[in-house]
């Protein structure tokens, strides 16, 4: 199956609600305790935050870390936003507009980078994973999960039913699209190769989702 491109970011009110209301939560969990198996602690930064789902899961599961989270879209950030304020650990969380391409912090300045489903969005993503490989510190814990593209279009419609049956037809669509847009594994160790990462793994993690890694060493 050919790779059809998404819009990189989803800048409007509706589609942030949209992905807001979306179910998240087992995918989400999953990126929490993978992220807390390769070592997470201190601060941390979560590129493509959306509605800042995975800060605020961090900050609740562990004490000893702080949060930053960026993404391109304001309408995203808003919702972040307000689930930060209502939230007891809001002093660990920071929300940013900013470009993961070219990041505003100085390099190895973060203990654990991570990205939750956000490479789809990106034409082609070797200036973002050589920006979020330069801000983290030597030895820091390293996240990047996203979806793979199928092998065919009726195994990507398999995925939707299988997935989202009873989410909205325009949730279902926004999720189809993902999976088009999507990288293969072997692109993705191919450009994760050329961006400049070394000593990161590429795990299958579900029936859909790929992940780029590394343990914290301390």
């Amino acid at each position: 199956m050919q790779r059809t491109l998404e819009p990189e970011v989803m800048d409007s009110a509706e589609e942030a609600l949209a992905y807001d209301l979306m179910d998240h939560s087992g995918p989400n969990r999953a990126f929490l305790e993978r992220l807390v198996t390769l070592g997470a602690h201190g601060r941390i930064l979560d590129l493509g935050t959306g509605p800042g789902h995975i800060p605020m899961l961090l900050v609740e599961r562990l004490n000893d870390v702080t949060v930053v989270g960026i993404d391109l879209s304001a309408h995203m950030l808003q919702r972040a936003e307000l689930k930060r304020q209502s939230s007891p650990h809001a002093a660990r969380v920071q929300f940013r507009l900013a470009d993961a391409k070219r990041l505003p912090f100085e390099s190895g300045s973060f203990d654990v980078v991570a990205s939750n489903t956000i490479l789809h969005h990106i034409g082609d993503p070797r200036e973002f994973l050589a920006e979020a490989w330069r801000v983290l510190r030597p030895g820091g814990a390293f996240l990047i999960r996203d979806l793979f593209r199928p092998p065919t279009a009726e195994r990507a419609e398999e995925l939707v039913r299988t997935h989202a049956a009873n989410a909205e037809p325009a949730q279902r669509d926004l999720l189809l699209a993902s999976l088009h847009a999507a990288f293969e594994p072997d692109e993705l160790r191919t450009l994760a190769r050329e961006a400049g990462l070394v000593d990161v793994s590429l795990t299958i993690d579900s029936d859909r989702h790929m992940s780029l890694e590394a343990r914290a060493r301390r």
